[in-house]
């Protein structure tokens, strides 16, 4: 295959929230505006930033690093809780004005989406989409807030429209089509372009690709047979040239909930709690995707370093949360118990498209699939996990809500349910 650059008209646009969350709570308040901040899901000594303002990554903040190791760089580094409801509002608000333009929007995470035209251009009566563009900007920043910035990035397909939408940091807006794509390519490093991290810039260089425009210059079948040594290859041969190759549907693996614990113990009384409703509202994770699991893997981390795991497949799918923890527990108890636990989770794996339509012959199989969907009906219709095992109690006043990162399913079932 020998393809020329894609010369069809850009019409994906990649809308990007500039550090989203820091900056969600700068918009709510103004005293934070300007000033190096972070956000963690718990404050503690040895918490992680998870999002950062723009202030603080100009002086060297990454996302991951410890609150103690901010502070010795940034001694005013200011660290704030995640406030959900801010991003639920943030979130739903943004899809509103994206499903405005276009019916075919796909939400690639919390802070950032996709939105396809085509088919749209007699609604817009041949409006160019960097007005477009604009005009989102000015509907986030009159709609959402002020103080809210969007990257916007329009390519010919969802690859160079990311790349667009990170071009000119921050309240960037930029379009790559086959007039300006090489040029592009001139300006960034391999690791610049989404997709390529260190170990697939090292297959690269070792077949002498050093720089985007090499990578673009490569053929198909170096890239396939030499670079990647799979199908990999030929995507990225045609994703360099503007083609579509990632609007896929990408089949869900597993789901699962951890949890670094607010009290350091060995103790049951304290971890079971804990534990038991990570089991539960991964249940609801596995049921509201439709589907069933048949392996279970849960681990640990000590205060000693160590880290602990076992997993196990049973022959039968199971979906109910009296199952899950049942099953979880079984090997969550083998684990040392003498040891200190720091962090724990529970990842539900093997799923299968769930089958709780078909009525089981066992009276006692059919109890259990309708008090589960009695249960997740209510929660459904009066609120956040309002209803949950009593020993799961302590666990729920405790796990606070993690703000989920990557796709955005778990996040959608947070809404529905709040």
């Amino acid at each position: 295959m020998n393809l020329e650059i894609s010369k069809e008209e850009a019409q994906i646009m990649h809308i990007d929230l500039n550090s989203a969350y820091a900056t969600a709570e700068q918009q709510a308040h103004k005293s934070l505006r300007g000033k190096p901040i972070g956000v963690t899901n718990r404050i503690s000594k040895h918490c992680c930033v998870i999002a950062a303002s723009y202030e603080a990554k100009a002086l060297g903040v990454k996302v991951g690093m410890r609150l103690d190791e901010v502070q010795q760089i940034i001694p005013d580094f200011i660290m704030l809780e995640t406030d959900p409801p801010k991003y639920h509002h943030v979130y739903q608000s943004l899809c509103r004005i994206m499903k405005d333009y276009s019916p075919d929007v796909t939400m690639k995470s919390i802070d950032e989406g996709v939105i396809d035209f085509h088919g749209t251009k007699e609604f817009y009566k041949g409006r160019p989409l960097t007005d477009i563009g604009l005009e989102i900007k000015e509907r986030v920043r009159k709609e959402i807030g002020s103080h809210m910035r969007i990257n916007v990035g329009i390519g010919t397909n969802r690859f160079l429209a990311k790349e667009a939408a990170g071009w000119h940091k921050p309240d960037g807006l930029d379009l790559i089509d086959y007039r300006n794509i090489k040029k592009y390519y001139r300006e960034h490093k391999l690791t610049d372009l989404t997709g390529i991290a260190s170990h697939f810039e090292a297959r690269l260089n070792a077949a002498g690709i050093f720089t985007p425009i090499e990578f673009l210059n490569a053929s198909s079948d170096t890239l396939r047979r030499l670079v990647f040594r799979s199908v990999i290859g030929e995507d990225w041969y045609q994703r360099l040239r503007g083609y579509e190759v990632d609007n896929v549907i990408t089949k869900l693996g597993n789901v699962g909930r951890q949890f670094v614990l607010d009290v350091r113990s060995a103790d049951d009384n304290v971890i079971l709690p804990r534990f038991q409703y990570l089991c539960e509202t991964t249940g609801k994770k596995l049921r509201y995707n439709n589907v069933d699991a048949r392996g279970v893997y849960v681990w640990a981390m000590f205060q000693t370093g160590d880290h602990w795991y076992v997993r196990k497949m049973h022959k039968q799918a199971f979906f109910t949360d009296r199952d899950i923890y049942a099953k979880a527990l079984y090997l969550f108890n083998q684990r040392p118990k003498h040891l200190i636990i720091t962090a724990m989770g529970i990842t539900l794996y093997k799923l299968e498209p769930s089958t709780r339509s078909q009525q089981s012959i066992f009276d006692e199989v059919n109890k259990q699939e309708w008090l589960t969907t009695a249960i997740d009906e209510i929660n459904e219709r009066y609120g956040n996990f309002i209803l949950f095992s009593a020993n799961a109690l302590e666990g729920k006043h405790k796990v606070k809500q993690k703000i989920p990162f990557g796709g955005t399913k778990y996040f959608e079932l947070l809404l529905k349910r709040a």
